[in-house]
């Protein structure tokens, strides 16, 4: 790969990871709590409802953690069919009280019958040892209960070719440690070199202006192909560059 472009993203990483981006980003939600299963919870259901204007999204984050006590674990896991019932007054977007309540009855089955999100994502890791892999399974053990079927549309299908942004987000913020206080690196079943692009307007507006991919679309084959570009820069780390790749285009 053109050594400029090397220069070029890691001067713009260097640049955008730091702890002045989580003033501004929703992944501000999961860092006020401690615990490893609050922030994970937190995390996940941030990045849910992460799409469209980001102070939306932080509002109705908040919002979601208000609901389950500011304590989502502990909502999680002792909640009754009434008190998931009661969680009414929730509108992000398209996603709103219905899914809301499946999500935390869905979370309340991988907390008590499948050891927790990490378990889940990483056994479908070890299938084969890919986070696409990962994904599926995650989706599978998600519906796994009964589903109201507006809800499937807000967890990705990559095998039908969905970028999965948002999933490969939530995964980069807990299985990247980036030593600068952003991401968390507290999910350590899954390595950070396995790590997929979480794609944007922005983040491949970026990768087709540098040339790492001739592809229009955002979807999983450009994930794919991006991603192995990274990872020629960096291949213990190679999603360190969506910093970088979305710093570019805004």
């Amino acid at each position: 790969m053109n050594e400029e472009i090397k220069t070029l993203l890691n001067l713009k990483y260097n640049q955008f990871n730091n702890k002045e981006f989580i003033n501004s980003d929703p992944i501000q939600i999961p860092h006020k709590f401690s615990q490893k299963e609050n922030i994970e919870l937190a995390a996940f259901l941030t990045s849910i409802i992460a799409w469209g204007n980001r102070k939306m999204i932080i509002n109705n984050a908040n919002k979601m953690m208000a609901l389950l006590d500011n304590n989502p674990i502990d909502f999680i896991k002792n909640a009754t069919a009434k008190d998931i019932d009661n969680l009414t007054n929730f509108k992000h977007r398209t996603f709103n009280e219905i899914d809301f309540r499946f999500f935390i009855s869905s979370l309340q089955n991988i907390y008590k019958n499948h050891g927790g999100l990490e378990n889940v994502f990483a056994n479908g890791y070890n299938t084969n040892l890919t986070v696409k892999n990962a994904i599926i399974h995650f989706r599978e053990i998600f519906f796994s209960i009964p589903f109201p079927e507006r809800t499937t549309k807000h967890i990705a299908n990559v095998q039908k070719n969905s970028a999965a942004k948002r999933i490969n987000m939530f995964l980069m913020w807990l299985v990247r440690n980036d030593n600068m206080g952003v991401h968390f690196g507290i999910w350590k079943k899954i390595p950070a070199s396995a790590l997929m692009l979480p794609i944007d307007v922005h983040t491949g507006n970026s990768a087709r202006n540098l040339g790492l991919t001739t592809r229009k679309q955002n979807d999983w084959k450009t994930v794919e192909e991006v991603t192995n570009k990274l990872r020629k820069l960096d291949q213990n780390d190679p999603i360190k560059y969506d910093f970088a790749l979305f710093g570019l285009d805004i």
